[in-house]
């Protein structure tokens, strides 16, 4: 029998709603997978992408995770990952590092050989890449095989990368898929090419509001058959509170509705619908961090006046951006540009440096295909002068 804890996505390092302290819960919540891999005497931990959040973590962010990493070290379990889109570098990778320390393994085409499974990887492949990809793996003579990798897998709902097709093309046949990159945890089985599990552990941490569930990670135990198993984590608390506000209500009810919960140190999400009054966020923020709360955020679902067509939510500004990114359709080398400038710690003597080595690193990497629109479906025609965008006018 081998027993493995599978997760992923731990991103450590976010630093979300700007808080240092919910930077240290994933920090946190990784330590406690940790420590009940640990407890239940597992064979390995397999990590399936994402253990940072971003491809430059601070001296801080890698030191949580050395700490982290010698606690399966000291109890001889083997850490065994693959490299996800958020952590992905363009040459040697931060788990380069961890595996040169002996702290953990890279997992690649060549089989890791654990009891009678043998473990395969497939990092994050960007979605330019995939057609001309070779899906080669090294044979074994295991009973089992597993391939661990990061993506949006399709026949999942979202996937764009068809897990099928890898399965197809491998001249392994895998038992089980454990995936990483969706947060919500989900298990299904193929009946073709062959009868195979998938199963995505989730995240360890609440990284938007819209990940209302559980957090965890699997036990998956390899006996006669595969059995996947979910187990929970405790996490700081997310208290979620739903207000249909009717004709005449407004920021009295919300209020009130508040005040019916327990949100000691909790993140609170307050989500309005309805055709009461407008609520000013400010406001309920600020009374619900009088009742003890670590943070709240005001999520208007309303329809606002005929002044304005934009929607507006305050539950994760960071969040709300990245969507509006999404929406222009932006080619990969304006989201290349957009995310060095606004999204990462670059100091700002640094930016167009930075911005001149990941265009030419994409450029490599795509080809013209880098300037193409991120919507295949329509065109977008626009002016010749409003075209002309410059690097002065990103700085």
């Amino acid at each position: 029998m081998t027993r493995v804890l599978h997760t992923g996505d731990t991103h450590l390092g976010y630093q979300q709603y700007h808080l240092p302290t919910r930077r240290e819960d994933f920090r946190a919540a990784f330590e406690q997978v940790a420590r009940d891999a640990v407890s239940d005497d597992v064979d390995a931990v397999v990590h399936a992408g994402d253990l940072f959040h971003d491809r430059t973590p601070t001296l801080s962010d890698i030191m949580g995770a050395l700490s982290v990493l010698r606690i399966l070290d000291d109890a001889d379990i083997p850490f065994l990952a693959v490299v996800g889109n958020h952590e992905s570098k363009r040459e040697r990778q931060w788990l380069d590092l961890f595996e040169t320390m002996g702290l953990a393994t890279r997992l690649g085409s060549e089989p890791v050989v654990l009891g009678d499974v043998a473990f395969y990887g497939l990092d994050f492949v960007p979605r330019a890449q995939r057609d001309s990809y070779e899906y080669t793996f090294e044979p074994h003579e295991s009973e089992y095989a597993v391939l661990v990798s990061h993506g949006l897998f399709e026949p999942f709902e979202h996937g764009d990368w068809d897990a099928r097709e890898i399965l197809r093309e491998s001249d392994v046949t895998f038992d089980a898929m454990l995936l990483g990159d969706d947060h919500t945890p989900q298990t299904k089985q193929l009946e073709e090419p062959s009868d195979t599990w998938l199963t995505y552990c989730g995240s360890t941490e609440r990284a938007s509001a819209s990940e209302r569930g559980e957090r965890g990670y699997n036990l998956v135990t390899f006996e006669d058959t595969v059995d996947i198993r979910r187990r929970g984590l405790e996490t700081r608390e997310f208290v979620f509170i739903d207000i249909t506000l009717a004709e005449g209500e407004g920021s009295d009810v919300v209020r009130q509705r508040i005040g019916e919960f327990d949100v000691e140190e909790a993140v609170v999400i307050v989500t309005l619908t309805g055709d009461g009054e407008q609520v000013m966020p400010a406001g309920i923020e600020e009374f619900a961090e009088d009742q003890g709360a670590l943070v709240t955020r005001v999520n208007d679902q309303r329809e606002l006046t005929e002044e304005t067509d934009i929607d507006v939510s305050f539950a994760d500004p960071d969040e709300a951006v990245r969507n509006r990114i999404e929406e222009l359709g932006l080619s990969q080398i304006a989201r290349e540009i957009d995310e060095t400038i606004r999204a990462s710690k670059v100091a700002d003597s640094n930016v167009a440096d930075t911005v001149e080595r990941r265009v030419a690193s994409v450029i490599e990497e795509s080809g013209d295909e880098a300037f193409e629109s991120a919507s295949e479906e329509e065109e977008l025609s626009v002016d010749e002068d409003e075209s002309q965008v410059t690097m002065e006018d990103y700085l």
